[in-house]
């Protein structure tokens, strides 16, 4: 029986695993490698790192840390950040990632999705949509290399477009709501969904398991990623790696 699933998504930066708010501003929070460890233990779902400087970098993956995570990884790994080729997300599924995220890449050179899902199959090719509303009449457009580009691209089109070439999965980020702990952007999740018919997970602004109920409660089986409520505890926002534990994962499920 198909699930809903709880994703962590880990942001790595300088080597180190940080915490971002609007994409800006990232928050040290710890040693990546010990971060899986700990997931492991509570046995989460699956997970999702992401390397936020290899794109603005124009670095390759580092394959050395993807190598280590897969190594320690106990769940479904994602692995994102600097992929612009083939040949990469071969090299980095050879080192026992089971799927591989692309942003910019996608944008930049779409036919990568076909040629990607020809060679590693379509189940291991995750489209990462970073979302955010920009220009004079505030509409959703996709932006690329952490916020800091505009594309021009609407997401219902770009989500259609994405679909076609044989994406597998797409990741959903709000950049409005990155950090911010107030909630999912719904609105942008229901023009998605009736857009795509892939499995879809949804990122940026989970601030408590309230919303990933009501989250699950509206859509049933989908992917319910966060950063900040599974590496803060409280008000002010304390480091602590945390998930979930069964009982309360069977209460986020509609009755």
């Amino acid at each position: 029986m198909l699930r809903p699933r709880l994703i962590p998504c880990l942001l790595v930066h300088n080597g180190g695993l940080v915490k971002t708010v609007h994409f800006g501003d990232p928050k040290y929070v710890g040693d990546p490698i010990n971060a899986v460890r700990i997931f492991n233990e509570k046995e989460v779902d699956e997970l999702t790192v992401l390397d936020i400087d290899a794109t603005v970098k124009g670095a390759e993956p580092n394959y050395q840390l993807i190598s280590h995570l897969a190594s320690e990884c106990r769940m479904p790994l994602c692995y994102g950040g600097g992929v612009r080729t083939v040949a990469q997300i071969e090299r980095i599924i050879s080192l026992g990632v089971e799927k591989v995220a692309i942003s910019a890449a996608a944008v930049e050179n779409p036919s990568l999705i076909a040629d990607a899902a020809a060679r590693v199959g379509s189940q291991s090719v995750v489209v990462v949509i970073d979302v955010k509303k920009a220009g004079m009449l505030r509409r959703q457009e996709v932006l690329t290399h952490n916020g800091s580009r505009q594309t021009g691209l609407q997401p219902v089109d770009f989500v259609k477009r994405v679909t076609e070439l044989g994406a597998g999965e797409i990741v959903i980020n709000s950049v409005d709501r990155d950090g911010e702990m107030k909630g999912y952007d719904l609105d942008l999740i229901e023009q998605i969904r009736h857009a795509v018919h892939l499995p879809l997970t949804v990122l940026g602004g989970a601030g408590s398991l309230d919303d990933i109920k009501k989250l699950i409660g509206r859509y049933g089986i989908i992917g319910a990623a966060a950063g900040s409520l599974f590496v803060f505890k409280g008000k002010y926002r304390a480091v602590l790696i945390n998930y979930p534990n069964r009982e309360e994962k069977e209460a986020l499920l509609p009755t």
